[in-house]
């Protein structure tokens, strides 16, 4: 009998990141139909795991790809239409206990719009003037003010203090 690997999944409006938690998994065996079907098997320390998945809608097989690292295996599905599945898999209600949400790799359908409207990657910001004057340490220096060169007010007993000066430490009543 074989057992189930930690499943995690993510999506964007274009694709399904699946990823396979078993270290050190041997004789991995991947396989992916236009369908939705998503087949998953390997050996690890000679005990078998298996996923079979009916994933939610079909895919392009030949523009997805996988990879087999040290400590998972992730695919990349493209999927046949650019839309947002509801859930992973075609049956509804509860899925399975070893299929569990990527939240490393989730986004959602509205932070997917925000960041497509912001793609900074060709943009050159080495030139970027962000205003203000440009200071430089002694110009720091020379606008400090001391504490004991601020002037203070006293009307009806209260201080006021002007810019710089610290606040006066409150003296602790004496406990009876």
């Amino acid at each position: 009998m074989s057992r189930h690997p930690i499943v995690k999944w993510a999506q964007r409006s274009d694709k399904v990141y699946v990823t396979v938690d078993l270290p050190d998994a041997k004789d991995v065996k991947v396989k992916l139909e236009p369908d939705g079907r998503f087949n998953f098997s390997a050996k690890k320390d000679e005990i078998p795991y298996e996923v079979d998945l009916d994933l939610f809608d079909k895919v392009n097989v030949e523009d997805s790809k996988y990879n087999v690292g040290v400590r998972n295996i992730v695919y990349v599905i493209k999927k046949a239409e650019k839309k947002w599945w509801d859930r992973l898999i075609k049956p509804e209600g509860k899925p399975p206990v070893f299929v569990k949400v990527d939240w490393d790799k989730w986004v959602d359908e509205e932070e997917e719009n925000e960041r497509a409207g912001m793609d900074f990657d060709d943009m050159d910001f080495s030139n970027l003037d962000m205003g203000g004057d440009d200071l430089d340490l002694d110009d720091l220096k020379e606008q400090e003010v001391c504490a004991d060169e601020v002037e203070t007010k006293e009307e009806d007993g209260q201080k006021e203090m002007e810019v710089g000066e610290p606040p006066a430490p409150v003296a602790e009543e004496a406990k009876s």
